[in-house]
Formats: C-alpha cells, structure tokens, sequence
C-alpha cells in the first residue's frame, strides 16, 4: 500500500553545522537553559542529546559549584554515548573525560556496581555512568541527600512515570524533593504507550523545557531528503510477507513481533531461522564477530546479517562489539533484533526500518523509526514499514486485529503531525500590540483565539505534540475518527473533554484556547497548500480555501484525522474493510448529552431540509447517528417525565 506519511525535507545542513562552542543547533538551545535546576530537554534520535549533557554538565562541574554529575541510561549498550569524548578542539571550554573505573555500563553484577557507585559519591571523581536500573539499586543504600550538589541525568526520561510502582519514577520525585540536586531529563519521545504521564503536572511544572522537533532535525540535515511512512497488510505467517516487501539492497532493520503478539509464532529463534531462510543460504557464521554471511536467493551476493534475538549474553556482547565498531555501509546488511536496536541504537547506515506486528507505545514507534532517520552520505530516503497482520472476517480475532490496525494508523496520523513543518497561527484580526510581522508560515484565522495565559503558552510550545498523543491514544477518540462521528463532535466535544482531563486546572476559556491550536493545527498539517498566482489555497478534507478567508467554523467542520483512513479504505480488499466497519459499528462511541447539544441544531436543520427524519437503518453512518441522538433524547425526556 503507498505510504500514509510521506514527507520531504529541505536539506538546509542546518541541524548538522556548530558554532563557535562546537554546538549543533539543539545543543546550543539546549545550553542556553544550562543554569536550570531542573531541565527537560526533547529533541528526536540523532540530534546530539548526549553530547549536550556533556556541555551542561560540565558546565555545571566548572562554572556552577556543583560537584558530580551522574549519568543514567536504561540499558548498557547506551553508556558507550557518554565516553571520553574531546570537545576542547572544536572550542567548548573543557573536555568530557569520565573515568573508565567509573563507567558502569558494564557484565558485572548489580552488587558490585552498586558498591562502585557508593565510592564514587565518597571519592573525588567528577562522572559517573550507569544504568537506571543501578541508579535505582544504589538508591536504596543511600539518603537522599547523598545527591546534594550532584547533576543527575536520566537519559530516555520517558522510562520515569508517574505511577506509584514506578521505581525510578519515586527515585526522581525524591531526590527533587529532599535533595539539592541538579535534573537534566533528556527524551527523544516524550509519549507513553499507557495513560500513566511520566510526570505529575505539579513536578513536571518545575521544569524548563527545551523542545527541539522532528523537522527542525530533519529539515535541517545534509543528505535526507524524505521519510516514508507505510503498512502492510499479510495473511499467514509473516515471514513470507517480510520476502516480498524486504528489498536487500537497503541496508535494513527488521524488528520482529513480541513473543507476546498475536503475530508471535510464540518461538523467536525459529522466526529468526525463516527469515534467514527467505533471504537466502546460510554460508557461515564468523565465529569472532558473530556476523552471519548469507547468499541471496535472488541476486546470489553475499549479505550481512546481524541476530540480536539470541538470548545467549556471551554471543549478543560478541555481534554488539562488532556493531559498535560498524564504519562504512558495507559491513552490514540486515540486522533482526526483537527487544534491542531501538532507543540509542546507533547505525546511521541503516535506510529501512521493517517492523513486524503492533506496537502499543508510540514512543516505541518513534524510537524505531528514529533507527532509520540518522542522515548519512548513503541514502537519500529513509522508511518505516509496519508489517500487520490483516483482519479476517471468519476469524474470532477480527476485533483484536481491527483495533491494532486502527492503532497502528493513529501512531501514523501522530507522526505526520511531528513530522510537519510548524505553523504559527494568529487571529485575522490582531489585536493591539501584536506588531510581530509574519512569515510563509504564519497563518491567520477569523475567529482564532490567542492564549490567554503563560500556560497556556507553555502548552502549546512545548507541548502540543504531547497532547495529541494523548488526544490519538484515547480510546472514544479511536473509534471516532474514521467518520462514524461528525467532525464537529470530534473537536468541540471529544477533544476539550480530554483536554480538561489531562490539564484540569485550565479554565473553560484556556481550555477552548487549547482546543482551537490543537484543532487547527492539525487540521493545517493534515492539508496541503498551493500557490496560484499571488494568493495561497489550502486544500483540506473536501474544501479548497483561500488562506486568507479561513475561518475556526470552517475548521471544525473538517475531521483532522481522516485522511490515513481513506487511504486505508483504498489499501486493503472489500471484505476486509468491510470487517473492519463492521468492527468499529459494534464498539461505537455511545451518545454524550455534550454530543447531543452539539448536534440538535444540524438534526433540526437536516430534518427541515428534508422533510424526514433521520432513519437508524440509513446507509450513510452521519445521518444514522442523528437517528441515534434522537433516540437518545427522547430516552432522557421519558426519564425526566418519569421523574417528575
């Protein structure tokens, strides 16, 4: 099927060139903010986050009195980010120069590493590295304010939640509250894949956000060009569908289904097996790197292949040393990884990401994707396929395999939205003081309100992304957006409702501020404008729209996610898509009195225009859910007689 996002970049150099600090563009926001107590800093895979710890912390160490900075990171193969590393040659006031003795990333037992950290914070060394999972045993052994005047640092912060049973979640929350510590958080997703957030509002309000997006990062680099987003859809074992899709000439990383998955055979080594057997004959296995050599079926030339599935460590640690030292596109071809190869995994060669099965977290898609976005003087174009198993109408799974499909399409219509270019958005009438002129992507809006308030403003800065994560993984919101509910349900009805939840000490007007930029820009991002002549169109949904005459009405008539499921219609065959409306009917949204006040004077109008009433049994899914309101509000007038 064609791709649901497909997105094309300017190639500016931009993200790569450093200035007189040797600092990337991230980097160099991000050390604007280094005097903050407490610093979140979001930017994508790839775009220096590692080393701008370094910057900070070290600036810390020298110019703001405190003492130590500890680094932790989920997994060890991560630590290799945080070596010795020169920054001096390129002009940054001093070198980042951990001890080795002090780099726990390390074989050896939690025991011992928990007794090297317990040194560290006695002796003079100045950075430590570790695992979260050693931060948090190390935790246990010490008093809080052990963390005095020491820099901790949680790299891949979306593995903290606010949940009570999160360990390093109540590590953070107490060293913020009992200690004099620094926090720099660094993510390059900011989303979850359970409703949990990573932070309570009250802390995470302590915290200066330093936001660097996708296509600052992409749009600003010297190689990529574009970024394929796509789904295909296979019956039967999915070995046989990764032969058809799988093109050997793109150096790939094939990610297969958890064992947990209804795709899982439920045996990940014989999976790994088939898909060495789909690619061609085993020729031999070296047995110092680990590296498999395989000859093509297709084309006869020898491939490259790297298994990261295999439990055994000895074996793992032998085929991660080589890809650590991996530095042209020739020394390797396809790696199959299960858990692994996904945040900080580093092979900037790498042109294919090809996973199969659901994931349930986008931050897991985005860490995925984020394998494939590395620019490199190879490629041109990078892409993520997901392999999905196809809804059958005979099977009993038809419901599960729906929603996992209609999941996977929302991560999609979430990373279109952080893929796009920004757009600031203003009133068609600016009101007095706004002197700031505009540019090519300032858009202005009869009837647009501006925030009101700085959280308002800190919202949509910093946020924004966040949020309509929240908005496209909440479940009445899945089963809207395919068209079953009017446009302007979706957004003056479902989407404040979230809203209010997840901020809840907004008041009506902030929330209806909030509501209208979330709205609008996702309805801009999900259009497309053309130029003719001197004046600008928009095209979205059905409607072609002169920029200049846009009003907020006009938009919230207009679904903003619909567009990934008209291409999905067309993508998959008729009784498949017929299984899946089926599906969606039989978990549809139930009538809110919200939904009903919204929509009684479109049920009114359409009964004037046409003379009848809605019918329940209609065809068309619009005028089936005005029936359903009507019912609706004659159950609630029966009840309120009853009551009287």
């Amino acid at each position: 099927m064609p791709d649901i996002v497909h997105v094309t970049y300017n190639q500016t150099g931009k993200s790569k060139s450093t200035n007189e600090y040797g600092m990337r563009e991230m980097q160099a926001r991000a050390f604007e903010a280094r005097s903050a107590q407490y610093l979140l800093i979001k930017a994508p895979p790839a775009s220096g986050k590692s080393r701008a710890l370094m910057f900070i912390g070290l600036d810390k160490l020298v110019n703001q009195g405190l003492k130590k900075v500890i680094v932790a990171v989920p997994e060890r193969s991560i630590g290799s980010s945080f070596n010795k590393t020169d920054l001096k040659t390129y002009g940054f006031f001093e070198n980042w120069n951990p001890n080795p003795k002090y780099n726990l990333c390390t074989a050896s037992g939690e025991k011992s590493k928990v007794t090297a950290f317990l040194n560290f914070l006695e002796s003079d060394e100045q950075i430590l590295i570790c695992t979260h999972a050693t931060l948090r045993f190390a935790f246990e052994a010490v008093e809080e304010k052990a963390f005095n005047n020491v820099v901790l640092a949680i790299d891949e912060f979306h593995h903290v939640s606010a949940d009570g049973d999160n360990r390093l979640g109540e590590v953070l929350r107490s060293v913020m509250q009992k200690s004099t510590a620094h926090v720099v958080a660094m993510t390059g997703s900011y989303f979850r894949g359970d409703s949990v957030p990573v932070l309570l509002p009250e802390v995470e309000a302590q915290f200066i956000k330093v936001t660097y997006n996708y296509y600052e990062q992409l749009n600003g680099y010297e190689y990529l060009k574009s970024l394929g987003i796509g789904y295909h859809f296979y019956q039967g074992k999915y070995t046989s569908a990764i032969d058809e899709i799988l093109d050997e000439k793109k150096k790939t990383i094939i990610h297969i289904p958890s064992v947990n998955s209804g795709e899982s055979t439920k045996d990940k080594y014989e999976e790994v097996s088939r898909i060495i057997d789909s690619l061609g004959e085993l020729d031999y296995q070296d047995p110092e790197t680990g590296v498999m050599y395989v000859i093509s079926h297709k084309t006869g030339n020898t491939l490259k292949v790297a298994d990261l599935v295999h439990d055994t460590q000895k074996e793992r640690d032998k085929i991660q040393a080589y890809l650590r030292e991996v530095k042209s596109p020739d020394d390797i071809d396809i790696i199959i990884a299960l858990g692994m190869a996904k945040e900080g995994f580093d092979w900037p060669y790498c042109e294919h990401a090809l996973t199969v099965g659901y994931r349930g977290s986008l931050t897991e898609i985005i860490q995925i994707i984020g394998r494939a976005t590395r620019d490199s003087s190879n490629k041109t174009h990078a892409q993520f396929t997901n392999l999905i198993a196809q809804p059958d109408a005979e099977d009993g799974e038809v419901k599960l395999s729906v929603n996992n499909m209609l999941k996977a399409i929302t991560a999609s219509l979430l990373m279109e939205q952080v893929l796009a270019p920004n757009f600031k958005f203003k009133p068609k009438f600016p009101e007095e003081g706004d002197e700031s002129e505009d540019d090519e992507n300032t858009i202005r809006i009869n009837g647009f309100k501006v925030p009101s308030s700085a959280r308002v403003q800190n919202i949509i800065e910093s946020d924004i992304n966040d949020l309509k994560a929240t908005i496209l993984q909440d479940d009445t919101m899945i089963k809207a957006l395919p068209g079953n509910v009017d446009p302007e349900v979706i957004n003056k009805v479902l989407i404040p409702k979230i809203i209010r939840e997840t901020y809840p000490d907004l008041t009506d007007d902030e929330v209806e501020e909030v509501r209208q930029h979330v709205v609008v820009d996702s309805v801009i991002k999900n259009g497309t404008i053309e130029t003719q002549g001197d004046k600008r169109f928009i095209r979205m949904a059905d409607s072609f729209v002169n920029i200049d005459d846009i009003h907020i009405d006009l938009i919230d008539q207009i679904n903003p996610f619909q567009k990934a499921f008209e291409i999905l219609s067309k993508s998959v065959t008729a009784s498949v898509f017929r299984a899946i409306q089926e599906t969606i009917e039989a978990t549809r949204i139930e009538v809110t009195e919200d939904e009903a006040i919204e929509k009684w004077p479109t049920i009114k109008e359409w009964i004037k225009r046409t003379g009848t009433q809605p019918r329940i049994d209609a065809l068309d899914p619009k005028e089936k859910r005005m029936a359903e309101i009507i019912i609706y509000l004659k159950e609630q007038k029966r009840k309120a007689m009853i009551n009287e």
